[in-house]
C-alpha cells in the first residue's frame, strides 16, 4: 500500500465501534465466521489495547505495539486517559499498522475498536487513523453497535440517538447503526412502541410525551423536545436489528454494510451465500425481519402475561 494510494488496489472493511458492552468483539467473531462460510477472506484487526480475551482469530493485534495496562502502570494514567494515549500512540506509528496490514492484501478487514465513547465523539486520534486508512485506499464503513436494551427506557434511547448522531458527524465515514443483542430484548422489559418505531426512528414526539408521564422527566420536557428536534432535523439516524446467532440477521447487516462501503462480491460468493441461507431454513432459523423480531417479542410478552394470570 503506497502512501498516496494511487498505485494500490482497493481494500474493503468495517470499523466496529460503540460503547463498552455493546457486543463489538462478539460481532467481529460472528461476522468473521459468517463471511468465512461464504468464501470471503477476512482479517480481523484488534485496535482495542484493553482487549485481552479475543474469541476470534486475530491477525493484527495492537497489543504488539502498546497495551493499556502498560500505559496505566508506566504513565500513571486512568483507563480513559490511557486509552486516549494508546490511540495517539497508534496515530504516531502509522508505519507499524501499514506494515501489518500489507501482509493481508486482498482480504476483507474487520477493525475491532475500543469502547470509549469520547474517541468517536470528541477526540481526533481514531478519526485520523480512519482517514489514513482511506489514503491507503481502504473503503471503510463504520458499524456502530448499540445494546437493544436502551429501547426499553425512553430517556436512555434519546441519549443513544444523540450519541449515534454525534458519532456519525465526527467519524465522517459511511455509517450503519446496529441494535445488537436482539435475541435478548424480551428479557429487558416491555417496549413502549413497536420495534420498527426504534429501528426507523419514527416521530420522536411520542417518545417525549411518554417521558412526560414520568415526574422526573416532566421538568425536562423542553430540553427533550429540543434534543429530538436536532435528531429529526439531521434525519440521519436509523438502526438495523442484529442477532449474531441468526444467519438471516447477519446477512441483512452484511448487505447493509456492503452497500455503505461499496463492496461488491462475485458469483461464487453469491452462490455460497444462497447455499448458506437455504440451509438456514432449518431448526436454527429464528426470524427474518424486524417485523418477525417484533412478533417474537410480542409473543413472549403475551406468554408472560398468561403465566401471571395463571399464577393468580
Amino acid at each position: 500500500m503506497s502512501e498516496g494510494g494511487k498505485g494500490s488496489s482497493l481494500a474493503f472493511g468495517q470499523v466496529v465501534i460503540g460503547p463498552p458492552g455493546s457486543g463489538k468483539t462478539t460481532y467481529c467473531h460472528g461476522m468473521q465466521e459468517f463471511m468465512g462460510r461464504i468464501g470471503r477472506k477476512v482479517t480481523v484487526v484488534n485496535l482495542d489495547p484493553a482487549n485481552e480475551a479475543m474469541p476470534y482469530q486475530c491477525a493484527v493485534d495492537i497489543a504488539e505495539l502498546i497495551t493499556l495496562p502498560d500505559v496505566m502502570e508506566n504513565l500513571k494514567l486512568g483507563p480513559n486517559g490511557g486509552l486516549i494515549y494508546c490511540m495517539e500512540y497508534l496515530e504516531a506509528n502509522f508505519d507499524w499498522l501499514q506494515e501489518k496490514l500489507a501482509a493481508f492484501k486482498g482480504h476483507y478487514y474487520l477493525f475491532d475498536c475500543p469502547g470509549q465513547v469520547e474517541l468517536y465523539t470528541h477526540h481526533d486520534a481514531l478519526k485520523n487513523v480512519f482517514a489514513q486508512l482511506a489514503k491507503w485506499n481502504f473503503r471503510l464503513a463504520a458499524v456502530h453497535l448499540v445494546d437493544s436494551h436502551y429501547c426499553t427506557d425512553p430517556g436512555k434511547f434519546i441519549s443513544v440517538l444523540c450519541t449515534s448522531l454525534s458519532t456519525m458527524l465526527h467519524v465522517e465515514l459511511p455509517h450503519v447503526n446496529i441494535l445488537s443483542k436482539m435475541d435478548l430484548i424480551e428479557q429487558y422489559g416491555k417496549l413502549a412502541f413497536n420495534l420498527d418505531y426504534y429501528t426507523e426512528v419514527l416521530d420522536l414526539s411520542y417518545l417525549v410525551d411518554h417521558l412526560a408521564s414520568d415526574p422526573f422527566f416532566r421538568n425536562y420536557r423542553r430540553l427533550n423536545e429540543k434534543l429530538v428536534e436536532v435528531i429529526e432535523d439531521y434525519s440521519l439516524v436509523s438502526f438495523v436489528p442484529l442477532n449474531v446467532q441468526d444467519k438471516e440477521s447477519m446477512r441483512q447487516v452484511m448487505q447493509a454494510v456492503d452497500k455503505a462501503n461499496g463492496y461488491s462480491f462475485g458469483d461464487q460468493e453469491q452462490r455460497s451465500l444462497e447455499a448458506l441461507m437455504s440451509a438456514a431454513v432449518g431448526a436454527d432459523f429464528h426470524f427474518t425481519s424486524t417485523l418477525a423480531v417484533q412478533e417474537k417479542y410480542v409473543q413472549s410478552q403475551d406468554k408472560a402475561v398468561e403465566e401471571e394470570v395463571m399464577d393468580l
